[in-house]
């Protein structure tokens, strides 16, 4: 007997884009897990795991805002988009990040018990939920005290806050330069700032799957060696923000960009963190269909 069920074969092809058949083999391959089905599949070159990985699957929005010297960056969930283009809703998510950004909570439960407008954060909460009528949930946070640039895509679907280490704060044209690298957070979605950052067991696993790969390509095992090397440093430039190749022009990266624009300036310039959140990152999305819930509500 399969030990997977139809909506484990259903939220493989989510989660790769690959077709219901191969899924299926995948998962009987793996005997029903799930991570190891994604990886007999990026081995056979069926499936992009990394860009597809983590895919939207809830609603809601992301702020990013700075203030004084501080930062901070906040995911509250809710269950539709209508909800997520209310004004009243857009505005608790700012005044929750302007919480974080003024007491520095240490999690989401401490910042549940801070004041917000006369009440706790988690009172001005349940009331939101009373009065828009849909579930909402502050998820996460991020805050950072020192010389940062952030920015917002989309509405609140991806925000972005980039730490520097610089004396060049003051210069209109390092603004410029931060706001490029937010938008290449954004837009480019890097795991890690540099190479030496990236855990030497993600390395090895990316190795072995590209090995495999390679060698399903028809590779003979010592062509398919160099052939990984190669891929492993393309890997690089794809998840390490410093490596990655600059957004707004291609023929350099953004360590190069960094570096460039520190000379012109005369001054210093070290990207020191970033922080990237992509709304409903990793949540399971609601499968109804709304517009059929409200239409079965007035029957």
């Amino acid at each position: 007997m399969a030990n997977f069920t139809p909506a484990d074969v259903k939220q493989l092809r989510e989660k790769t884009g690959v077709g219901m058949m191969d899924c299926k083999q995948a998962l009987t391959d793996a005997d029903g897990n799930m991570d190891k089905a994604v990886e007999l599949l990026r081995e056979k070159g069926l499936a992009a795991a990394n860009k597809k990985a983590s895919r939207i699957a809830a609603e809601g929005m992301v702020v990013s805002i700075a203030e004084d010297g501080v930062g901070a960056v906040v995911e509250v969930n809710s269950e539709t988009d209508f909800v997520a283009k209310n004004g009243e809703f857009q505005q608790f998510v700012k005044d929750v990040a302007g919480v974080v950004i003024k007491n520095d909570p240490a999690s989401v439960e401490d910042l549940m018990n801070l004041d917000i407008g006369g009440m706790t954060v988690d009172a001005a909460l349940k009331e939101k939920i009373l009065k828009i009528g849909e579930n909402i949930k502050i998820r996460r946070f991020m805050r950072i005290a020192g010389e940062v640039s952030t920015y917002v895509h989309g509405g609140g679907t991806i925000g972005v806050m980039v730490e520097f280490d610089t004396d060049l704060a003051s210069n209109p044209a390092f603004a410029v330069y931060a706001k490029d690298i937010a938008l290449q957070v954004a837009a480019s979605a890097p795991q890690y700032l540099n190479k030496e950052d990236v855990p030497v067991d993600v390395i090895e696993k990316e190795k072995q799957i590209l090995m495999a790969q390679t060698i399903n390509e028809g590779k003979p095992e010592a062509v398919a060696e160099k052939i990984v090397a190669g891929r492993i440093n393309k890997y690089y430039t794809e998840i390490c923000l410093n490596e990655q190749p600059f957004v707004k022009d291609d023929k350099v990266s953004v360590s190069k960009y960094t570096k460039d624009t520190a000379a012109s300036l005369g001054g210093k310039i070290g990207i020191k963190q970033f922080v990237r959140f992509e709304k409903g990152e990793g949540l399971e999305k609601r499968e109804d269909n709304f517009a059929d819930e409200v239409a079965n509500m007035i029957k």
